[in-house]
């Protein structure tokens, strides 16, 4: 989930987090509980936007030091039981938070875990400190039977000609792109794939980058703690639409990726990642599960840097 801006703001060094030459990996405090982060700057406040009930949401006045705001949801939209009738409660998944347009505008999914009848809804505000939420309904929606992919995960990327499109999936037939329409921020034209692999993909990011656009995706298994398997890996094509290969030019669309992050003893399964870009350096937000709090999922901030056009940290 990446975010590209059009209006100047802030840099980071002024509240104490520059994204600088080398590599640094954030030390955060505060309320850390997230899954599938999507990360913001509005102003001089950082916020993200996560998986949970009412879908969840944090801020920061630095980056580093996170509270625990309200939820966006506190009721359900009428056309959740249309879309997915086996949803229930106000459990929403894997957003994606973007200043476009002069608005913001939240896309988030709904879905019954394990089975593709799933939506991707779309909020919209003048800003994110007002909170003044509107629903926009349903972007795209799947059903079981009927579609070979999953309409969860969404993330709204550009090309280089600032046209918008949406990218999104989760496991089945892999990760998809459509293209936006300006007006109203929902498809026009048909579903292309990006990448498949038969061990689990999901949780795409695209953003363009020099000349490149940058896949980044979440492979192997979330969701169970200290048990999870997932990774962050990554390829990049020259068009948005791909064909978008890994380090050794092997294609997505074949099952291949470039690990990034495969986590650590007490970091494992880091995933759900997001990139955030400001004045050509970039940010990676993502959730891992902390082994030391038994297996809790939390917001891990890192700079992201490119060695020869390749991701590293």
């Amino acid at each position: 989930m990446q975010h590209i801006f059009r209006k100047a703001f802030l840099a980071l060094a002024l509240v104490g987090t520059a994204l600088t030459a080398s590599a640094e990996h954030w030390a955060l405090s505060g309320d850390l509980g997230v899954h599938d982060p999507a990360i913001i700057k509005e102003g001089n406040t950082w916020w993200t936007f996560s998986t949970g009930d009412g879908l969840q949401v944090l801020y920061s006045a630095d980056g580093k030091a996170w509270n625990r705001g309200s939820k966006i949801f506190s009721s359900r939209p009428s056309w959740w039981k249309t879309s997915v009738p086996a949803h229930t409660g106000l459990d929403v998944w894997a957003p994606d938070v973007v200043n476009y347009n002069g608005k913001v505008w939240l896309y988030y999914s709904i879905s019954s875990f394990g089975t593709n009848t799933s939506a991707i809804g779309l909020m919209s505000a003048t800003s994110i400190a007002k909170g003044d939420w509107s629903d926009k309904g349903k972007v795209i929606s799947t059903k079981a039977g009927s579609n070979d992919y999953n309409a969860i995960d969404p993330n709204l990327t550009f090309d280089a000609s600032g046209q918008p499109y949406l990218v999104f999936g989760s496991w089945f037939s892999g990760i998809k792109i459509v293209k936006i329409d300006k007006s109203t921020m929902k498809p026009t034209g048909s579903v292309s794939t990006l990448a498949k692999r038969s061990g689990g993909i999901e949780g795409p990011t695209v953003f363009y980058r020099e000349g490149y656009y940058y896949l980044f995706v979440s492979i192997d298994k979330c969701c169970s703690g200290t048990s999870s398997t997932y990774k962050t890996a990554y390829g990049r094509a020259t068009k948005i639409t791909g064909p978008y290969v890994d380090k050794n030019g092997k294609k997505m669309t074949d099952g291949y990726s470039t690990v990034l992050d495969a986590g650590n003893a007490r970091w494992v399964g880091p995933g759900g990642q997001d990139i955030y870009r400001e004045n050509g350096f970039s940010i990676i937000a993502r959730h891992a599960y902390d082994a030391t709090a038994n297996g809790a999922p939390k917001l891990l901030i890192s700079d992201l840097k490119f060695s020869g056009g390749w991701p590293t940290y």
